[in-house]
């Protein structure tokens, strides 16, 4: 069991930054130290309560992942051990099981997302266009229906505390090149494909996922940040699945649904989340750890 941590403080190495989640640190001129805290964001608004357990088991669904899918495409992972590049026995603790040592690449300016169902921006998108991201889909889809085949819907990186925003296919060969962008596409659809049946035997459907690129100096192309954790992707149990409703995630979903029963304008800073929703989403997470690589801890 590792220690809660709601922020990292890692003196001996720079820190470069800190997204919702990750707290990023150089390592040299080459790698970088990636710390998964057990913060959590809401409608991108990061929550002043930490989830215990979330980084562990980010950490350990993503270097399952990332093992996994190494023959599509190669990963950001050094096989470095964390605790070797931080000075004190105090850093050691924070970063033991929940960091990475990871190349330092130039990431793309995209997000990759995979979707396999009707479900969330890709719904919304529909109801008003018949479309997702520019893509024609039939007539006559219900909320959380399987598509016909996964579909490529790119989105842009937004800036902390900013949305996310659905791109078609024309905006990604503009921003990264024709060539690159078909290479992105082809490589998310078959990372989708695999993990969605491998996850099925487990029980668990990837309803969607989005993964995050890089590339060398070379311009070789890497998977990096997180892959197929419960914070990038929809996870829904197999058993609960049926078309026209939206099935309980394996994620934060729980918290999601509590602070919609709040009055409150999903602007920071966030409200405090009562210990039975911190406890009930610890369980989830390790839920989705255990059923997909047998490992609780």
């Amino acid at each position: 069991m590792t220690q809660t941590l709601f922020e990292s403080s890692i003196t001996s190495l720079q820190l470069l930054g800190r997204g919702k989640v990750r707290d990023i640190y150089a390592v040299g001129d080459d790698k970088l130290l990636i710390v998964v805290t057990d913060r959590l964001s809401a409608f991108d608004v990061i929550l002043p309560d930490p989830i215990p357990d979330k980084g562990r088991v980010l950490t350990a669904i993503a270097d399952f992942w990332f093992g996994k899918l190494a023959h599509v495409v190669p990963s950001q992972l050094t096989g470095i051990d964390p605790e070797t590049v931080v000075a004190s026995d105090d850093e050691r603790a924070q970063v033991r099981g929940r960091s990475m040592v990871v190349k330092r690449l130039k990431p793309l300016p995209i997000e990759a997302v995979a979707r396999g169902y009707l479900i969330g921006s890709g719904w919304k998108d529909y109801q008003k266009t018949g479309q997702v991201c520019g893509i024609d889909l039939p007539a006559g889809l219900q909320l959380g229906q399987k598509l016909p085949q996964p579909v490529f819907t790119p989105a842009t990186k937004a800036e902390m505390g900013d949305h996310d925003e659905n791109i078609d296919y024309a905006t990604v060969e503009k921003l990264i090149g024709a060539e690159l962008a078909a290479k992105v596409r082809d490589i998310t659809l078959r990372l989708y494909r695999e993990a969605a049946a491998f996850a099925g035997v487990k029980g668990i459907i990837i309803a969607d996922t989005k993964f995050e690129f890089g590339l060398d100096d070379t311009g070789r192309l890497y998977l990096i940040d997180e892959v197929l954790t419960p914070d990038s992707s929809r996870f829904w149990p197999a058993s609960e699945y049926q078309v026209g409703i939206s099935p309980p995630s394996f994620d934060k979903q729980i918290v999601r649904d509590y602070l919609e029963t709040l009055d409150w304008d999903k602007k920071a800073p966030g409200p405090k989340l009562p210990q039975a929703i911190i406890d009930k989403t610890t369980a989830k997470y390790n839920e989705a750890l255990a059923r997909l690589t047998g490992a609780s801890e």
